[in-house]
């Protein structure tokens, strides 16, 4: 087991927005997390990722417990989030906001990872002189994806990939997702878009009000009564 989370409580103030969550990732999985807005999915992902703390319950990477480290030392430990919206630095040059992302990491490194991510997105290698602003939304997401690729990541967390995407675009970023998968990497993928989410995933989590309340792998959660009328319009 690569992330191991247990009884994990999170709050804002008095008010308590994760209740006990329980949930792993093991390595080389794609894992989704499913749930309708406000739900607390966004929440989890900034409670593992450090930026929210725990006020509850404890997380592990490797068995090791990490509930108290700072955001920067889970960086550096690997765990990398790509948030909602992509938050690029607009004005910056495709290849800086690309050069952000590994600065954790040699200067080898980040030239060595640099290339492999052109190689698997080439028109960011088209376009590396552009300002990151003038991407296409879908443009936009896989340098996203590429930024945190570049930081060389153990668990890969995305929050919300599809968002503001148009339909083409979403199929896409999913093909992209699964193949990063395919290589290897192991994500937490937090995503309104059920369906497209659950048919990807080895496994997966469905959120209501703060708690986990199934859990399945990601052909039985797509087929699931509940699921399917509550996240999949059928």
């Amino acid at each position: 087991m690569l992330l191991g989370i247990k009884e994990l409580d999170c709050h804002y103030g008095r008010i308590q927005a994760l209740h006990g969550i329980d949930m792993a990732v093991d390595e080389g999985e794609l894992v989704a997390l499913v749930g309708a807005n406000g739900a607390g999915k966004t929440t989890l992902l900034r409670t593992i990722s450090g930026i929210e703390p725990a006020s509850g319950g404890s997380i592990t990477l490797d068995g090791h417990d990490i509930t108290h480290y700072s955001s920067d030392k889970r960086v550096r430990l690997g765990i990398i989030q790509v948030p909602e919206g992509r938050q690029m630095f607009a004005p910056m040059t495709v290849e800086d906001n690309l050069m952000i992302g590994g600065y954790t990491r040699s200067g080898d490194e980040r030239s060595e990872t640099l290339e492999q991510v052109f190689a698997m997105f080439p028109v960011l290698k088209e376009r590396r002189h552009n300002a990151a602003g003038t991407l296409s939304g879908g443009q936009q997401q896989m340098l996203a994806i590429s930024r945190a690729l570049m930081a060389r990541p153990r668990l890969l967390l995305l929050d919300e990939p599809s968002m503001g995407l148009s339909p083409l675009l979403v199929d896409e970023v999913f093909a992209t997702i699964q193949k990063l998968r395919d290589a290897g990497t192991t994500i937490f993928l937090v995503e309104q878009n059920a369906y497209m989410a659950l048919a990807i995933a080895d496994r997966g989590y469905v959120m209501e009000a703060g708690a986990i309340v199934l859990a399945d792998s990601g052909e039985r959660l797509i087929v699931n009564d509940r699921v399917k009328e509550a996240y999949l319009g059928l």
